[in-house]
């Protein structure tokens, strides 16, 4: 190469590249091109916060003491207002809290309209007295409405009430698609009625606000008989059609494929599958019972495994990939622990002290707050100081 010739077309390319890029005076390099922000990925499993409501529900049923069930409502309250997602999915916790108000407020209005077994002194109203037919002893329409009575209901209602906030949580902060995601293969096809019935919900809250708003900008009624029919009629078409759509997606996407597997492994898988099941119904049954508290709980556990096994040989007949799967990591197993402390403390604590997580309505006592028990319920909080929260 003589004096005075260009270089390589490599470092022409380079040197026009670099005369091209804009600078800055004072600026002796070329600036870097500017990355784009890698995505967050969430860092808990859907499931945990499913295992953790669903402990929250179990310590929900040991328990009518109302102060109890309102420190369960407060805790699984203040992790959905930190860690829930603006999916809209996750805008049917208050409709699930709506729904828990109805129950409770339907019950107590059977107690009184219907009456109650429990013996009460203290009147608060009488009202007029259907005869009924003799047939139908034991059931009255109106009548006298006691303190008692009114109180017992509020107590069973609360604690169904609770029940269905804890479900609605679970709703509010694990994503549905992430969840069937982490299903067996086994269970993929149930898992898909499961999130597709989950969903409905939300996305039916979401249409009726939706079309609540246009209505309303539109100077239309949305309230009353003719604004729920003239909202509820579009709401429907929309169900249906979504559910057409979501039905060609699924057929597009070979849902429903299974892959041929040997007989032999078929049979296994059924065996497996059933004894499994049957060994848990069994198991829990010695559990709950006196009689059977020396083999509940190896049965129990041999049931689980069986289940296990059938589940892993069943999933062969559903041939699919997992794109960037969730992981049960540290954050996981602290949010499944928290719920599970919380259910066990709680059912030990019905056993040793039942009189303070049952108050009694007969006679009329107010209830207290056992210390313990409390305590244990506050373990709930742990996810929402413990697991980081998604960026909105």
């Amino acid at each position: 190469m003589r004096p005075g010739d260009p270089g390589p077309s490599r470092d022409r390319g380079n040197s026009v590249a670099a005369r091209a890029v804009p600078r800055t005076p004072g600026e002796s390099q070329p600036r870097a091109p500017e990355t784009t922000p890698t995505r967050f990925r969430p860092t808990l499993h859907p499931g945990a916060w499913w295992l953790w409501a669903i402990s929250l529900g179990v310590a929900a049923t040991r328990t009518t003491n109302p102060l109890l069930l309102a420190l369960l409502l407060a805790a699984s309250g203040y992790v959905v207002a930190t860690h829930r997602s603006p999916a809209p999915w996750a805008r049917s916790y208050t409709a699930f809290v709506r729904l828990a108000l109805a129950v409770l407020l339907i019950r107590v209005l059977f107690a009184v309209a219907l009456g109650s077994p429990i013996p009460g002194t203290h009147t608060l109203l009488t009202l007029p007295e259907v005869p009924l037919p003799h047939w139908a002893q034991g059931i009255r329409l109106g009548g006298r409405v006691t303190a008692e009575a009114v109180l017992f209901a509020a107590y069973d209602g609360l604690k169904l009430a609770t029940l269905l906030v804890c479900v609605g949580a679970a709703n509010a902060l694990a994503s549905p698609t992430r969840l069937l995601k982490s299903l067996p293969g086994a269970l993929y096809e149930t898992g898909v009625a499961v999130v597709v019935a989950l969903t409905f919900a939300p996305h039916l809250i979401a249409d009726v606000r939706r079309l609540r708003a246009a209505r309303r900008l539109r100077g239309r009624p949305d309230r009353g008989l003719r604004g729920l029919l003239q909202v509820g009629l579009p709401v429907l078409e929309g169900a249906l059609e979504r559910s057409v759509a979501l039905a060609a997606a699924m057929e597009a996407r070979g849902y429903g494929r299974t892959a041929e597997v040997p007989a032999r492994v078929r049979r296994t898988t059924a065996a497996l599958t059933l004894g499994g099941l049957l060994g848990v119904c069994a198991g829990t049954y010695g559990l709950l019972t006196a009689e059977g508290g020396t083999y509940g709980l190896p049965v129990l556990l041999a049931g689980v495994l069986a289940a296990l096994a059938g589940l892993r040989l069943g999933g062969r007949r559903s041939p699919r990939t997992r794109y960037r799967p969730d992981r049960w990591g540290v954050h996981a197993w602290l949010v499944t622990g928290s719920g599970a402390a919380v259910a066990a403390l709680l059912t030990l604590a019905s056993v040793r002290d039942p009189g303070a997580l049952h108050p009694g309505v007969v006679p009329l006592v107010a209830p207290t707050l056992p210390l313990w028990p409390a305590a244990a319920v506050l373990l709930a909080l742990l996810p929402a100081f413990a697991v980081p929260r998604e960026p909105s």
